[in-house]
């Protein structure tokens, strides 16, 4: 371990960061299941590190809001178990033409909002209208990430209903990634009825899908209840009565409060708390199949970070191996990419930038900077699968800047304001990550770094245009061979602009208690419970 992480403890408590702060039998054929989870209740209370920004999945990009919309809403089509396969959900079928041009859905039929209004082919079209006519990156952050743009812009020409359970998607071109797109939360289909009735509201005051569970309550930075549909459209689900959300920002905290019964299931634990928790038989340990990212990002519109030596030079000064070491106790490898292994595409032979301080200073001065220079550090205020102590990690990238010369200031914010200011690319440096929505290279290299996302989730606002023409291109294959090199030719442009410094790809554990049964993490980080049951 390197010598500067033995005063590591010592430096993060002076470091001033400004923080804002029913035992009732079972449903369907599960009857032999207990679902008493100690807490009074067929219950499942989830304590997490911070608490959503919106309840609309179409305007959020964080993971806390759709680990809750999840639960609430359907999309056309879904992920088949612990994969990113596709498999029927609110559309039963589905045709392609032979050009991959056109879409038709065959939907369900029966299936009610949770406001009573019917799910039908019209639902589907007022959804996307909604989004694609929108025009707002600031609201609809996704949809130009993964179609290309707004109205013309967007690789979807034209959504229609052709009868009340039958609707066509027409694109402009055709779209490798199209159906585990449709499956991604921020697509899911919400209520048209609830929408008009609250306008801007809506998200906050309501939250309308066809899901498993319905919005009850809010209770904002603390807790957001969700109650079982018992109308839901997959018979015998969910056995769950209801889902409880709960904040409690530091890691340590919410596991106390598991082992006291308090809550029932937790994310963001501490990776030098697992040993501990192996030896305890009231608990259980879920590890979610890795397919994430977390980064130390540049915004490279902001001087001295137009330069890509400066960016380089960053790369070199940040030590990957002692913060694992340090903060992951190994739960996470070091990453040389912005997409992890686990992704059909991976570029394995791009040569790392390993930890090399003297390296990092001839660059700088190459740059015009033999001094280096003051600049601010950003840094999340809560814990995040890929970052589980991002305070810390971020006292230990300042301490390497500032043995190459760069001084930087740490501050943060509230976790929604954050993540609007970054957005902004108000942030000279910043911290962040991404878990994978559908599985597939495109969710990661065009999503975040292409010029359409800038504004969306492009927020370091890199630009190549070369890149931009590969990534474009690989949306239009169906052969995989040929997606996958063109994706690799991607990552070393990447590579040499710099935009980044991937830090780690973690591996991350959730802590639930021993009676939890059926409850099997996803890859993307977002849940659904509609197996989950308790079992004495």
């Amino acid at each position: 371990m390197k010598k500067w992480l033995f005063g590591l403890v010592a430096m993060v408590l002076m470091l001033s960061i400004v923080l804002t702060g029913c035992s009732s039998s079972s449903n369907g054929e599960q009857g032999k299941k207990s679902n008493s989870n100690g807490n009074g209740g067929n219950v499942l209370i989830f304590g997490r590190g911070a608490d959503a920004t919106s309840l609309d999945p179409a305007i959020v990009t964080d993971g806390e809001s759709f680990a809750v919309t999840k639960n609430i809403y359907d999309t056309l089509v879904e992920y088949k178990g612990q994969t990113t396969d596709i498999e029927p959900a609110l559309a039963e079928s589905w045709d392609i033409s032979p050009d991959g041009k056109t879409y038709t859905f065959h939907l369900r039929k029966g299936v009610k909002f949770h406001d009573g209004t019917d799910f039908n082919a019209d639902a589907v079209v007022f959804n996307f209208d909604r989004w694609k006519n929108a025009n707002d990156e600031n609201k609809f952050a996704y949809y130009p990430s993964m179609f290309g743009g707004f109205g013309d812009k967007s690789v979807i020409a034209d959504v229609k209903a052709l009868d009340d359970y039958t609707v066509q998607f027409t694109l402009r071109t055709p779209l490798a990634p199209f159906l585990k797109d449709l499956a991604m939360s921020p697509f899911a289909i919400a209520s048209p009825t609830a929408i008009k009735k609250y306008g801007d509201k809506y998200g906050q005051a309501a939250a309308v899908g066809t899901g498993p569970f319905k919005f009850k309550e809010w209770k904002s930075k603390d807790t957001i209840t969700l109650v079982k549909n018992d109308d839901y459209w997959k018979k015998g689900e969910p056995q769950l009565d209801g889902v409880i959300f709960k904040v409690i920002p530091d890691n340590t905290a919410r596991l106390n409060a598991l082992k006291n019964g308090e809550i029932d299931l937790m994310d963001g634990v501490n990776p030098s708390d697992l040993k501990d928790i192996q030896g305890n038989k009231d608990l259980q340990i879920f590890y979610r199949p890795p397919m994430n990212v977390g980064y130390l990002g540049m915004t490279v519109t902001k001087k001295p970070f137009d330069n890509p030596l400066v960016r380089q030079a960053v790369n070199y000064a940040v030590d990957k191996k002692a913060i694992i070491d340090a903060f992951f106790a190994g739960a996470a490898d070091p990453a040389k990419n912005p997409m992890p292994p686990s992704i059909s595409g991976y570029n394995d032979d791009v040569q790392p930038y390993d930890y090399n301080p003297e390296k990092a200073k001839e660059l700088l001065k190459k740059a015009g900077f033999p001094n280096g220079f003051k600049t601010e550090l950003w840094a999340m205020p809560n814990p995040r699968p890929y970052m589980p102590e991002p305070s810390k990690i971020a006292v230990a990238i300042a301490h390497n800047l500032k043995d190459i010369g760069i001084d930087a200031e740490i501050k943060t914010f509230e976790w929604t304001t954050y993540l609007d200011k970054v957005k902004k690319g108000e942030a000279p440096m910043y911290m962040l990550g991404w878990t994978g929505d559908n599985g597939d290279a495109d969710n990661f290299l065009y999503t975040l770094l292409s010029t359409d996302a800038i504004g969306s989730n492009n927020n370091s606002f890199y630009s190549n245009p070369e890149l931009d023409k590969l990534l474009k291109e690989a949306q239009t294959l169906t052969d995989e061979n040929k997606r996958n090199e063109l994706y690799k030719q991607a990552q070393v442009i990447i590579h040499n602009d710099a935009p980044w410094v991937p830090l780690v790809h973690s591996k991350p554990a959730l802590v639930g208690k021993s009676t939890i049964k059926g409850f099997a993490p996803h890859p993307t980080g977002s849940d659904r419970y509609v197996g989950v049951y308790f079992e004495k």
